[in-house]
């Protein structure tokens, strides 16, 4: 099974680019050309190719107001193969590519990589149920990973945000960050993502720190990370942005290549 120091020979402070597909057929902001998403999928891809990214995680944010994952629809997995496999062909082979369908779709992200040679997914969910805005998120660890083997999909990696943004945890608000980290790391988890209250809003330094020191999986910060900030977060094995290389720091928006340049330059 590959796992992330597999994938990225123990490297330190990856950056992975978030590619926000545009709206996908059948949900309400669609905008009837299936062209223009793949189009514009693959342009930011080249644009983070451009500015030396370590990784892409291919998202269908732009999918609102989002389902639970057992009410996803053929449609969304086949488009999402489509516009993952397009960015793939693009990709060098040596940079790896993710996903994540939401909302806690992960058994169809895994075969969306598996289809689309993507190396990891992103996982809501994996332990510990939570009520996100979409409606309740179970916990999906051992479903998840007995279907990964029985497709032959062990070489996907699956990386896990744990007490997620725009979710409550009240029901485990007994069970701390770092023993959610380590109930993820004893059901198999191949990586811990660390997000903050929201989209755009950095995780805290300190949590960060304190759940890399008490797990043996690589941790990710996943939301709010910018060129202010990044070095609080030392020693972490990668950063999802999405907001930050946006225009205007807004997820929507276009990316802004002198923004990703910039940071990318300091990281190296």
């Amino acid at each position: 099974m590959n796992t992330f120091h597999n994938i990225f020979k123990a490297k330190l402070n990856n950056v992975f680019g978030m590619i926000h597909v545009k709206p996908l057929p059948g949900t309400p902001l669609y905008n009837g050309s299936i062209k223009k998403i793949i189009y514009a999928a693959n342009k930011e891809a080249e644009t983070y190719l451009k500015c030396g990214i370590d990784g892409i995680v291919v998202e269908n944010m732009h999918d609102i107001p989002y389902v639970p994952g057992n009410k996803i629809g053929p449609e969304i997995v086949s488009m999402m193969t489509r516009v993952c496999t397009s960015v793939r062909q693009l990709v060098p082979e040596n940079i790896p590519c993710g996903l994540q369908i939401l909302a806690a779709a992960n058994e169809e992200a895994i075969a969306v990589a598996q289809a689309s040679d993507f190396q990891f997914i992103r996982a809501e969910g994996f332990v510990f149920g939570h009520i996100a805005d979409e409606g309740y998120i179970d916990a999906c660890a051992g479903k998840l990973l007995r279907y990964r083997k029985s497709i032959d999909a062990q070489n996907i990696s699956v990386f896990t945000d744990i007490k997620k943004k725009h979710s409550s945890h009240a029901i485990t608000q007994d069970v701390s960050l770092i023993e959610t980290a380590k109930a993820a790391t004893f059901f198999l988890t191949d990586g811990i993502i660390i997000t903050g209250a929201a989209t755009g809003q950095p995780a805290e330094p300190q949590e960060v720190n304190d759940v890399k020191k008490s797990v043996s999986v690589p941790v990710l910060v996943g939301s709010g990370v910018t060129l202010n900030n990044v070095h609080e977060y030392k020693g972490v094995d990668g950063f999802i942005i999405g907001s930050y290389f946006k225009r205007h720091g807004k997820w929507q928006n276009e990316l802004d290549e002198p923004i990703i340049l910039e940071f990318m330059q300091c990281i190296n």
